[in-house]
């Protein structure tokens, strides 16, 4: 017994040792959770949103709500936030409507933000991303802004392309005066507005107006019919929120019938293209032609170090197609909302008229050269892009890294939707956001107005490495198409229309009904019998 005990005791320092060392390790693990307790804690959040499903995240509720940008606005709303995640699948789509936030996103963080999401849409329509728009961040894409800027948008080849320009705006006012030359008439300002932009891009590129025989009146004809709405289906297509986008497995089914739809507009365009640019492709290759007349004969001209062709074939195809759309839809659906919200309130009407007579009269038509001098009209053009954007949403920023917006945690890849209508509309940056009031845009020392906004509290070109490079070519567009609208022709409400309707299409921001209003020319006769004088067979 007395052995047992000495045992014991002599046992006792190690009893003891291994104690302390349990109390070391329980104290060990107390302070690392609590650490770990403070980091968490003071880890960035993600923006609000709605609790994401397993796996899945939200796509239940957006495949549940068919129209997905509505869907989204309503979630925004609701939480009464201007930045938000939405998981679709594993991707984190994140809804911005803050000039504040947008200009962090696109400004200060713009290398973080400038590659786009991969999708079977982008990636059919470029071709296998070889142009600008839909391509992510890399060689490729560089390549082809460089091409862009410099080739096709810099300010002495847009001068070179003037006299294409004045021609298609001389072409509208004798389409619209065609109709309307014998009294007045109803005239569909949608057909108008598109085909002046369908006409002016093909100038541009094809110095073609028309791929058939076109119209004695200056209106489309069938084969512009029909390219102008392939080129409108493919963009109506190529950014929608499909289930394939975020569940890449699913891409070889079309489940939402967009891949065909698709599949056949851009077939259709292509089968007015590559004719003219194969044949074109060639004769600059047998040295049967020699001089560049339009954007085409630029691109096939470019040269390497080695001096080979700087573009392929490929190249040239997809990146023409993509300006094309990039060039139709903005001018048109601006000119259309403008002039609706005009019509229901004649003295905005009025001072655009006024202005225009002041700085043009009444004995020429409006020129590029009197737009610096329109600064109520580029107010109204300014405010219809506030007001009504062609679509709510910004073409998708992918952020390359980890990183922080606002105090918000953007993970890795995430989907980021500048929402342009949400932009315009709130009411923390504007006054009664929802109504039409150029007057807002004015500035107070009379100093010439542009389109571009660098606060991005209008959001219609954006701004950073993808911003778009066309801001001169799309702001001159508009404002003509506009101008010359305005100047050369009186607008009246239709007698069967106390006012113009101004709902939007319920699958998008686009106007419900197209403006149809009576038209008849307010100028002397002469400005249009001059006109016509230099109508050219093109």
């Amino acid at each position: 017994m007395e052995s047992c005990f000495t045992s014991m005791m002599l046992s006792q320092p190690n009893f003891y040792f291994i104690i302390f060392m349990f109390g070391i390790i329980l104290l060990s693990i107390k302070i690392l959770k609590h650490n770990y307790s403070n980091k968490k804690s003071k880890k960035p959040r993600l923006p609000p949103g709605p609790k994401p499903w397993p796996i899945v995240g939200n796509l239940p509720q957006m495949l549940a709500n068919k129209l997905t940008f509505r869907w989204i606005q309503n979630i925004m709303n609701d939480l009464n936030t201007e930045i938000a995640c939405i998981r679709l699948g594993n991707i984190h789509v994140i809804p911005v409507t803050s000039p504040s936030i947008a200009r962090e996103i696109l400004m200060k963080q713009d290398a973080i933000f400038a590659s786009r999401p991969l999708s079977w849409s982008s990636e059919h329509v470029s071709l296998g991303y070889l142009t600008i728009g839909p391509s992510p961040y890399g060689q490729q894409w560089k390549k082809m802004k460089r091409v862009i800027t410099n080739e096709l948008l810099g300010p002495l080849r847009l001068q070179w392309l003037y006299e294409k320009r004045a021609e298609e705006a001389d072409n509208l006012v004798r389409y619209v005066y065609n109709q309307c030359k014998n009294g007045s008439a109803l005239v569909n300002i949608r057909l108008a507005g598109q085909h002046y932009g369908g006409n002016l891009v093909r100038r541009l590129f094809f110095n073609k107006r028309y791929f058939g025989n076109g119209r004695q009146d200056g209106g489309p004809g069938a084969e512009e019919l029909e390219h102008v709405e392939a080129l409108l289906n493919v963009l109506k297509y190529l950014f929608a929120f499909s289930i394939s986008d975020y569940v890449p497995f699913l891409r070889e089914f079309d489940l939402d019938g967009r891949k065909e739809a698709m599949k056949d507009a851009i077939t259709t365009i292509r089968k007015y293209h590559d004719p003219i640019i194969e044949e074109r492709i060639h004769q600059w290759r047998n040295g049967t032609r020699t001089n560049q007349e339009d954007w085409l004969d630029v691109l096939i001209s470019l040269k390497d170090a080695i001096n080979d062709p700087y573009l392929t074939a490929e190249e040239i195809k997809a990146q023409i197609m993509e300006i094309m759309m990039a060039t139709i839809d903005n001018p048109y659906n601006n000119v259309e909302w403008i002039l609706s919200e005009m019509l229901n309130q004649s003295k905005i009407f009025q001072k655009a008229i006024e202005e225009l007579d002041n700085v043009v009269g009444k004995e020429r038509l409006v020129q590029e050269s009197d737009i610096p001098k329109l600064n109520y009209v580029k107010a109204c053009i300014k405010e219809g892009f506030r007001l009504h954007p062609i679509v709510d949403f910004n073409v998708p920023h992918v952020s390359m890294e980890d990183t922080i917006v606002f105090n918000y945690f953007i993970p890795k890849s995430s989907h980021v939707l500048i929402r342009r209508q949400g932009i315009g509309q709130n009411p923390r940056i504007w006054k009664e956001p929802l109504k039409f009031q150029p007057e807002r845009h004015l500035k107070k020392n009379g100093s010439s107005l542009t389109l571009i906004e660098p606060n991005l509290e209008t959001f219609t070109f954006s701004t950073g490495k993808r911003g778009c490079p066309g801001i001169t070519l799309g702001s001159t567009m508009t404002i003509m198409l506009f101008a010359r609208l305005v100047h050369a022709f009186t607008w009246i409400t239709p007698s069967n229309e106390k006012i113009i309707d101004l709902s939007e299409c319920v699958g998008d921001t686009s106007k419900a009904k197209p403006l149809v209003a009576l038209g008849e020319p307010r100028l002397a006769a002469e400005v249009y019998l001059k006109m016509d004088q230099k109508k050219k067979n093109i």
